[in-house]
């Protein structure tokens, strides 16, 4: 999305059919169109919960301290994005650097915590054809879905690196920081959905 308005400025000043900047408007598309695709994953999650004659007790396969933690973590993340964006807005450069390399610590933090999880459920027997709790489907989901969710978090870590490294050579603006954490709050408002239906439903 930078690289694009890097390359044609135009795209971020420009005013699309919507009043907004044709770059803001993008970047809404392209989160309502994954915020589908995850919505299917949990749709089919949910289906096949309800087809199966029993499902897994989750509390008693992964820590429920270790989970909660991990979404605390990345929920707080979007607090301190938030605290960046509006730093930065108001010329508070050290407060928008500050904030912003939390922000960024707690998304390499997420991840590994993540990677942990995933190697003691492996630990455990679970695999994508299989696992020691009856239901072969349930693993599968597990995998299919954090997995992809994982996969958004360490791309939007990626992003806020760069896109914070741009910024630092004077190349990234304002709406480019603001684009940034438009898509982390979107991974982060995930997490409660998969949170939810996953862990806890």
């Amino acid at each position: 999305m930078d690289a694009a308005i890097k390359m044609n400025p135009a795209l971020e000043t420009s005013e699309s059919p919507f009043g907004q900047n044709r770059g803001k408007v993008m970047m809404w598309v392209f989160i309502v169109s994954d915020a589908l695709i995850f919505a299917s994953l949990l749709v089919a999650y949910g289906f096949q919960r309800y087809v199966s004659p029993v499902w897994p007790d989750r509390w008693k396969i992964f820590e429920p301290g270790f989970i909660c933690a991990m979404t605390v973590l990345l929920l707080s993340s979007s607090t301190t994005m938030a605290i960046a964006v509006e730093a930065l807005k108001e010329g508070k450069k050290q407060l928008f650097a500050l904030f912003y390399c939390i922000t960024i610590l707690a998304g390499f933090t997420f991840l590994g915590m993540q990677a942990f999880e995933w190697s003691h459920f492996i630990e455990k027997g679970a695999s994508l054809t299989g696992n020691p709790w009856g239901v072969p489907m349930f693993s599968a989901f597990f995998f299919l879905i954090t997995g992809f969710h994982g996969f958004h978090v360490m791309s939007g870590v990626l992003v806020l690196v760069l896109v914070g490294l741009w910024r630092m050579m004077g190349k990234a603006s304002v709406h480019s920081i603001e684009m940034a954490g438009l898509y982390w709050s979107f991974v982060d408002l995930v997490w409660v959905f998969i949170f939810a239906f996953i862990y806890l439903a």
